[in-house]
């Protein structure tokens, strides 16, 4: 299980809306096939490790991170696979969340005579499928909102310049978020002011779907991109329906601000730089009023603390059950 799950690590970010899956077939003379998912409209894992098996699938134990999938979408079930090519016995991470699968899967193989063993490697493989489970139990996307500032909370100059505050390593740490990510999202305002181009470049990975709050000007670099407007509760559920399963929100202060106050980001990921702004002109991380006293502050749980070149990588998550 721990090799399926290294498998689904390496092709995170390029399956969307499919989730992430790593497959081992063991053959029953120890030989090892690999499989993972591939990009939508491809493979799914189960089936990419059994086509690589060949006849050598026959009594064989397959080990998936995700439940296989019972039900015909752009590809056949998983399970028929499964199931015709002789597998004896299947071990998976966790059931599958979505609907149409949830539980049909397992049921499917064990009618089949096929022995399955739930739960192996459950806890790495729901924390490495943390943002797909959210994605299907709430149709909105996994958010994770990011931002650089100085170590005194400033995210630009009073006259609007933020380049650079952070590392070149840091910077290149946020390209492989957005590789990670299916999209990302700023506002009009940031590509206004910094014309971004949003891409992966410092990395190898796919580049994410772009998108804008608000209108882009026509030769933005960040062209193509999804131009969206209305309330962002609303926005969200479009965004899961379109197939966004993780979301990058690189906006500035206003649209931070506005994720975070109606409680939209599941993540927080912030690279504090060794510099001081000084004064209270520089642009703070959110704009608006923020909390009046003591008591009203949002407290989170530290989920990651790691120096990244000369910079330090803080992850937030809200508390559990916020």
């Amino acid at each position: 299980m721990d090799r399926a799950i290294e498998n689904a690590r390496a092709v995170r970010g390029t399956t969307a809306p499919n989730p992430w899956v790593g497959a081992v077939i063991l053959s029953s003379d120890g030989e090892i096939f690999d499989g993972a998912t591939e990009p939508a409209g491809g493979l799914h894992a189960e089936r990419v490790a059994i086509d690589l098996a060949g006849p050598k699938a026959q009594g064989a134990t397959l080990f998936t991170t995700l439940e296989p999938c019972c039900h015909q979408g752009r590809t056949s079930p998983c399970v028929s696979h499964i199931i015709e090519a002789g597998v004896s016995r299947v071990v998976v991470g966790i059931r599958d969340p979505d609907p149409q699968v949830s539980g049909g899967g397992v049921r499917a193989l064990e009618d089949a005579g096929i022995e399955v063993v739930e739960g192996v490697g459950r806890k790495q493989v729901a924390n490495q499928l943390e943002p797909y489970i959210h994605h299907r139990v709430t149709g909105n996307p996994w958010v994770v909102l990011k931002m650089a500032l100085t170590i005194d909370g400033r995210t630009a100059a009073p006259d609007g310049s933020s380049e650079w505050i952070t590392s070149e390593e840091a910077r290149s740490d946020v390209h492989a978020l957005r590789a990670r990510c299916d999209a990302v999202l700023v506002g009009a305002g940031t590509v206004r002011s910094d014309d971004p181009s949003l891409t992966t470049r410092f990395v190898s990975g796919s580049d994410p779907q772009r998108i804008v709050l608000g209108r882009a000007p026509s030769d933005a670099r960040v062209h193509p991109c999804w131009e969206l407007e209305g309330d962002l509760v609303e926005l969200m559920q479009e965004l899961g329906s379109r197939g966004v399963v993780d979301l990058l929100v690189e906006g500035g202060a206003h649209v931070a601000a506005n994720f975070h106050e109606k409680d939209l980001v599941n993540e927080y990921v912030f690279y504090l730089a060794p510099a001081l702004m000084g004064g209270e002109e520089g642009r703070p991380v959110f704009v608006g009023p923020g909390s009046a006293t003591m008591a009203d502050l949002w407290r989170g749980d530290l989920h990651d603390v790691r120096k990244v070149g000369s910079d330090l990588r803080v992850e937030l998550r809200p508390k559990e059950g916020d």
